[in-house]
């Protein structure tokens, strides 16, 4: 079996909301028929080889909120729902019931849009088992179709394996590789070129993840982090607290193997997690890089080209995927007019060449056309650690909010002045835990900056 990976993500999280960035293709790049760059390689970065440069920051606007506000959205963290075990071999047929996680209509099977004067049809021809279309910003999912239905993910999942590892490890640090971090690659994985007894900086590694979708460069990272279990078992904490809960995590590459399973949606989070990060930006937006003697090119065609599928207009990522069992897979991130949106796609059935990213510029075409004027038929739902929650008392009792005093009996009675700092302290505690809702449940993406057009 074939497998197309490319992963993941950054270690410097910044909040501040977006400006984002126009086509990766800086000026004097062209692109041939055949994807391939007839100039604009930069110099070298930090690691081995030369990345076409990741955008450059533009501004930044602060999120200013009441602390009124800050308090009343406390108390509305969306709940997470309990979803099906995984399925081990998908069907033709979304389940009747999914998961409601980020609203009611997104565990319906079928296609979910509001229609209406002014909006844009959406596109006739998308054969897709699943799909979604989100405000990268806002979270609003402007349209979906089986956005919770359970498949395999194949390489897509190694967003959420740059998500959980990349900010572990410093660029600049560097490893032996031994025999043993390449054990256990599935047959067929699709490769970077990684050689035992030679030594590789993180920064290497991840470019080969992410433009190659080299399974080797996961597995020498997964070794680094403690070996692939570990690896594993973190990737499936992270998306538990992302709220991703359709992800059932059985390879930190996304390599074909029984019960491993992901969703549109899900897919979708783990994109938006990583483009908070710098350098996962900067990872997934590189078209093309040197690697050893030889060049290696990002396998992400809204990106790089392709004899029939053009560079998509304002595309900055995210990651590709297709294997035997899940097809097709893909995510993008593009920017269009201040607008920036996120699309996954999951096997259509049509198998043209090229199809995956033919029905996502549909997507992001219709997205463009329709924001600010469709009503939204559901969100992304923030992590767990963004969702406010209720400050404990003083002396370890009932939480306040909860119907408690947030002041102790005794702190009360002394008369010293101790309650009224208890109470101020729990107030800034809730104060603080409903910014950071307010902040992660609107999430914006931090310096996903412009870049010229191409």
């Amino acid at each position: 079996m074939t497998q197309l990976h490319t992963p993941k993500a950054s270690r410097n999280q910044e909040m501040r909301r977006l400006r984002f960035m126009e086509s990766v293709s800086p000026y004097g790049v062209r692109f041939r028929a055949g994807g391939g760059v007839g100039s604009g390689i930069s110099p070298a970065a930090p690691g081995t080889f030369p990345i076409v440069p990741a955008p450059k920051k533009t501004g930044r606007r602060s999120l200013l909120v009441t602390s009124a506000a800050l308090l009343s959205l406390s108390a509305t963290a969306p709940a997470a729902l309990a979803v099906p075990a995984p399925s081990t071999s998908p069907t033709a047929t979304p389940p009747a019931t999914m998961s409601a996680v980020g609203g009611a209509r997104l565990g319906q099977p079928g296609t979910q849009v509001n229609l209406a004067p002014g909006v844009p049809v959406l596109p006739k021809d998308l054969t897709a088992r699943s799909w979604i279309v989100t405000d990268a910003e806002s979270g609003d999912v402007l349209a979906a179709h089986n956005a919770h239905w359970r498949l395999p993910p194949a390489s897509t999942l190694k967003m959420l394996f740059a998500d959980t590892v990349l900010p572990r490890f410093p660029k600049g640090t560097t490893h032996k590789v031994a025999p043993s971090d390449l054990a256990g690659m599935g047959a067929g994985s699709s490769v970077v070129g990684i050689k035992e007894g030679q030594s590789y900086s993180v920064h290497d590694l991840w470019l080969g993840v992410f433009l190659r979708s080299g399974n080797d460069a996961v597995h020498v990272l997964s070794a680094m982090n403690g070996g692939v279990q570990q690896t594993v078992k973190d990737m499936q904490d992270h998306a538990e607290e992302l709220q991703a809960l359709d992800t059932h995590v059985v390879t930190p590459d996304g390599y074909d193997e029984a019960g491993q399973v992901s969703s549109a949606y899900d897919l979708t989070l783990f994109a938006r997690s990583g483009l908070q990060k710098k350098d996962f930006r900067e990872y997934c937006s590189t078209v093309r890089a040197k690697f050893g003697t030889g060049e290696i090119q990002n396998t992400n065609r809204l990106l790089s080209g392709d004899t029939d599928v053009p560079v998509y207009q304002g595309i900055a990522g995210v990651k590709n995927g297709n294997t035997t069992h899940a097809g097709a897979t893909f995510t993008g991130v593009a920017e269009r007019g201040g607008r920036v949106l996120l699309v996954t796609v999951m096997n259509p059935e049509k198998h043209d060449h090229n199809e995956v990213y033919k029905e996502t510029a549909k997507l992001f075409d219709w997205g463009f056309r329709a924001a600010g004027k469709v009503s939204p038929v559901g969100e992304l739902v923030p992590p767990k650690n963004a969702l406010a929650s209720p400050a404990p008392s003083a002396s370890g009792g009932q939480p306040a909010g909860s119907g408690a005093r947030p002041v102790t009996k005794a702190a009360a009675d002394s008369g010293t002045g101790v309650g009224t700092a208890a109470a101020i302290a729990g107030g800034l505690v809730i104060l603080l835990a409903g910014a950071a809702f307010l902040i992660n449940r609107r999430w914006p993406l931090p310096d996903l900056l412009r870049r010229r057009n191409g």
